[in-house]
């Protein structure tokens, strides 16, 4: 029989033999490449977000774009992060803007407006880009089609061009005498050149007068609403431009000052006053961009992905703001108002 000496000395032989086998095999671990069984931490995507608002009425736009995003299952932190510029208003901003965004090493850019959208595509060909717009993206030579838009970009479009005479008919809808109507434009915007071709046709279906006033300058705004008060005009509205929702407020304040009905492009302008808005939600047209996103940083390629066009559009009229303005609007039109701000 072995003595008990011996069998503790195998004993503690063993004990040596099982720890080198586990240092060995914890090294062989450490020292393997990573397989099937073993994948890299996830790298956090880079959202990149040119504006041609400021951050504060780009608020909206943004917390719809996370929401969405959210929805999908990305955590804003952990496997994305929004990297932002915004233009303050100032087009002439956003081709630097974009640049500074792809040597920030984006991996997609969402872009808002037709401005941003050439800004973004002139500053890479590679980056994919993301756009939502009001704007005709084919009239302002961003695509050539909707279906197939090719090369980066991608995203969601309202074809706003198309809306003006739905506006001017909604207008003449809740103000049904009117007949002289002021259309306020930015000489410069994209959107202003197809509705002025347009535009003795839509005022002749309509039964409108239509006397278009420039405004390229914030400076500008009170002169053109001075005119509208000298020559009589009835109503008010406003053409797509970036520069007016940035001066929403004053806009709003002159029309009130003169006592005009306006209709508006941007749900935002009703939110501090106007009267009356018409067109596709911005708001959900940016949760649409999230899915956009999704599918790009997950492989799909921009040029395989369509334009989208809303199917949805909103009628809000501010009550509020009829009972200052005098106005008492038909209860048939009300009924087609999608909501009423008392």
């Amino acid at each position: 029989m072995p003595s008990l000496r011996g069998r503790a000395d195998r004993a503690r032989g063993s004990l040596v033999l099982q720890r080198r086998h586990v240092l060995i095999g914890a090294a062989a671990l450490l020292a393997a490449p990573l397989g099937a069984g073993a994948q890299p931490a996830a790298r956090t995507a880079r959202v990149g977000r040119l504006s041609p608002l400021s951050a504060e009425t780009d608020a909206p736009f943004m917390n719809a774009l996370r929401q969405g995003l959210q929805e999908l299952g990305w955590v804003e932190g952990r496997s994305f992060t929004l990297v932002t510029r915004f233009a303050e208003g100032k087009a002439d901003q956003l081709p630097r803007l974009a640049a500074s965004l792809i040597q920030d090493g984006v991996d997609v850019i969402v872009v808002g407006s037709n401005p941003g959208a050439l800004a973004a595509r002139k500053a890479t060909s590679s980056v994919p880009i993301v756009m939502v717009t009001t704007g005709d993206p084919i009239g302002g030579g961003i695509v050539t089609s909707l279906a197939h838009p090719g090369g980066n970009l991608t995203g969601v479009t309202a074809l706003g061009g198309a809306l003006s005479a739905k506006r001017l008919e909604a207008l003449k809808g809740a103000v049904p005498g009117i007949q002289r109507v002021s259309v306020l434009v930015n000489p410069i915007a994209p959107y202003t050149g197809p509705f002025m071709e347009e535009r003795e046709t839509v005022a002749r279906d309509l039964g409108l007068k239509l006397r278009v006033l420039e405004a390229a300058k914030p400076d500008a705004l009170e002169a053109a609403f001075a005119t509208m008060a000298r020559e009589n005009t009835q109503a008010v509205m406003l053409l797509t431009d970036v520069m007016f929702i940035t001066e929403r407020r004053a806009i709003v304040a002159q029309a009130a000052r003169h006592r005009l009905p306006a209709v508006y492009f941007d749900r935002q302008f009703v939110d501090v006053g106007g009267l009356m808005f018409y067109g596709a939600s911005l708001v959900h047209m940016y949760r649409r961009a999230a899915v956009y996103v999704d599918k790009i940083l997950k492989g799909a390629r921009p040029a395989d992905l369509p334009i989208e066009q809303p199917t949805m559009f909103e009628l809000v009229v501010n009550l509020r703001t009829a009972r200052t303005l005098g106005l008492k609007i038909p209860s048939a039109f009300l009924q087609r108002v999608d909501q009423v701000i008392e």
